[in-house]
């Protein structure tokens, strides 16, 4: 149920940074309906971040002072936040979550890093409640400030806006209702402020990166593995391609819970997630965003969702190459903490809605696939 709980609050989250460049972003006396939201965007970020002595971190210290309390009282394991909010197509959600691909592949590979990093570490401390201690709480504000900061303001708008059209008025005021409305607002006015000091310290994209870090971005894979790995993603692309035309791609079914699952289960599955992602190559981690991006401007044109075979082979050869640049131990650890928790319900079902021989013929060249990243693996 975190991972929902996660999900549905990281979209708040997401809306609420973007916010830290809205001048209106302030609310009328007697409340908006957007105080409560930015608030929830708050107990979002709540689970670490470097640490070193700017504007920044000091301004993280005091909205983690302020809007502690508040954090406490959200309750990280309703199954609420399981669910999509509003009644926005798949492909709405598509485009929305595209601006936020965009935002990313722009941040500082090494900011990035380190806010991932610092979630990493806030999970360790967190209890059966969700809750983590308010040391890495305060460590993660500084980290998704800083993110944010070396990102141009355009692209943060762009994610607010296309998130805030999707978000029913009514979440922030219920979200509002499950709380202390006076901590609430309180979390609020400290992220307000904790907004201005980000705005006021922008931090140029690459400028955090060592020049042996960006010496070394891309390096990762040998130039034998950088010729394999696309030949290969084009044999899987062709063969996998007749499946993915038989996906419902606008199906709710994606954004079901996985069944019988906890909260604290999904979280430890999430944890080593984002062990993984903190160990890829920050340039092919960039290169995958951006394929990403690719596919999802060129599938639009009859809102299927569908992406042309051109990009489904980019994105293949991207995913192959970044995940060539983590230990495989580290990737056998993310399958080793989701295989446990997802039913065989899970796949069965999903089998059971596509074309049964096209799905036998993807997962034959999947597994073709694997074995050629395996053996670029470091």
């Amino acid at each position: 149920m975190v991972k929902g709980a996660k999900v549905l609050a990281g979209w708040v989250a997401v809306a609420a940074m973007c916010h830290l460049w809205q001048p209106a972003f302030v609310p009328p006396v007697g409340g908006s309906r957007m105080a409560p939201a930015a608030a929830g965007a708050v107990a979002a970020m709540g689970v670490a971040a470097p640490a070193f002595a700017d504007e920044i971190g000091t301004a993280a210290k005091k909205l983690a002072d302020a809007s502690y309390p508040f954090l406490q009282e959200v309750d990280w394991n309703s199954a609420l936040y399981l669910q999509k909010p509003g009644t926005a197509s798949a492909f709405e959600w598509l485009q929305a979550v595209d601006k936020a691909i965009v935002m990313g592949a722009s941040m500082d590979p090494t900011l990035l890093k380190a806010g991932v990093e610092a979630h990493h570490k806030a999970i360790g401390s967190a209890g059966t409640s969700g809750v983590t201690s308010k040391a890495d709480y305060e460590a993660i504000n500084a980290a998704l400030g800083r993110m944010v900061a070396s990102v141009p303001e355009d692209q943060v708008m762009d994610v607010y806006n296309a998130f805030e059209r999707l978000l029913p008025r009514d979440v922030p005021d219920y979200l509002m209702s499950t709380v202390k409305a006076e901590d609430a607002k309180k979390a609020y006015a400290a992220l307000m402020e904790f907004k201005d000091v980000v705005k006021a310290h922008p931090i140029p994209a690459g400028s955090v990166a060592s020049k042996a870090e960006a010496a070394a971005s891309g390096g990762e894979l040998s130039a034998v593995a950088t010729k394999l790995i696309p030949l290969a993603a084009k044999k899987l692309s062709d063969e996998a391609y007749p499946f993915m035309k038989s996906v419902d791609w606008n199906s709710d079914l994606f954004l079901t819970p996985l069944p019988g699952v906890t909260a604290p289960q999904v979280l430890k599955a999430v944890d080593k997630a984002l062990v993984m992602g903190a160990a890829m190559d920050g340039g092919a981690l960039q290169a995958a965003a951006l394929a990403h991006h690719n596919a999802i401007a060129n599938c639009g044109v009859d809102q299927r969702g569908l992406l042309p075979a051109q990009d489904f082979a980019a994105i293949n050869a991207a995913l192959g190459k970044l995940i060539a640049t983590v230990p495989s131990s580290k990737v056998m650890d993310v399958y080793n903490a989701f295989a446990p928790i997802t039913s065989p319900l899970v796949p069965n079902t999903l089998f059971a809605s596509v074309d049964p021989l096209a799905a036998q013929a993807a997962a034959k060249a999947f597994y073709e696939f694997k074995d050629v990243v395996k053996a670029a693996q470091r």
